[in-house]
């Protein structure tokens, strides 16, 4: 299992939320490329970007960032989502140096979008589920859709995702713990991969997320806490590492 490290821009910014509301942001850095080469150095062997302007303004606004960051570390995977909702945009971050992109409102609103991006663009595509109480959200978490997270999850699998992100969206930037239990369940009913992500406060969080990865769950994004102080990512990434 790895740690994944998480650098949410907004407005060129490396930002957090809590639970995805826009005007409950903390600036971390104005400069998400240094941030980008702490957790390098710190041993980080995947990012996580999220454009979080894109993901509202639904294309890609912070897209000179990816970009700065792909160049800066080209060899590190790299994993970015928000705003994706077209060929094109994930034609561009493919040649900016970016290893997978991330369909989320769009996977649920027009789930044939999935199909065809993962024959054009195949080992390349994550579909990021976000739930609250076994439900997905769509629009930035803005609304809670009639859909179950494990049907939909298991309907990606069979178009050919890569692997699935699932947040919980009730924990996410709460610093409340992750929600080991929901996440092993969806981990267990598919066999792609399973990302965990919201709610990984310290190293307690790693290690009962480490005795379910052999699941399926191959990392766990973090933000919060590794900006704030409550996990050292160094040493949290080293126990990540200890598990299947």
């Amino acid at each position: 299992m790895i740690l994944i490290p998480a650098i949410d821009l907004k407005e060129g910014k490396c930002v957090r939320l809590r639970q995805g509301r826009m005007e409950d942001e903390t600036i971390f850095s104005e400069n998400p490329v240094e941030v980008a080469t702490r957790w390098v150095n710190e041993g980080a062997k995947r990012l996580h970007l999220v454009d979080l302007d894109g993901a509202f303004a639904g294309k890609p606004v912070n897209a000179g960032v990816v970009h700065d960051i792909a160049s800066a570390h080209p060899e590190l995977v790299i994993q970015v989502g928000g705003g994706i909702r077209d060929e094109d945009t994930i034609q561009t971050y493919l040649n900016a140096g970016v290893q997978y992109v991330i369909i989320g409102t769009k996977a649920v609103n027009a789930p044939h979008f999935v199909g065809d991006i993962c024959v054009e663009f195949p080992g390349h595509i994550i579909v990021g589920l976000d739930a609250k109480d076994g439900k997905v959200a769509i629009d930035g978490w803005s609304k809670l859709s009639h859909h179950d997270v494990i049907d939909m999850a298991k309907h990606f699998e069979n178009d050919g995702v890569d692997s699935i992100i699932y947040t919980d969206i009730g924990r996410d930037g709460m610093m409340k713990g992750v929600n080991v239990e929901a996440t092993a369940k969806l981990a267990s009913s598919i066999t792609i991969p399973v990302i965990a992500s919201g709610g990984i406060t310290n190293m307690d969080d790693i290690h009962a997320l480490g005795k379910v990865a052999n699941e399926g769950i191959m990392g766990a994004i973090t933000g919060r806490a590794i900006y704030e102080g409550t996990l050292d990512f160094a040493e949290g990434e080293k126990l990540a590492g200890s598990f299947a």
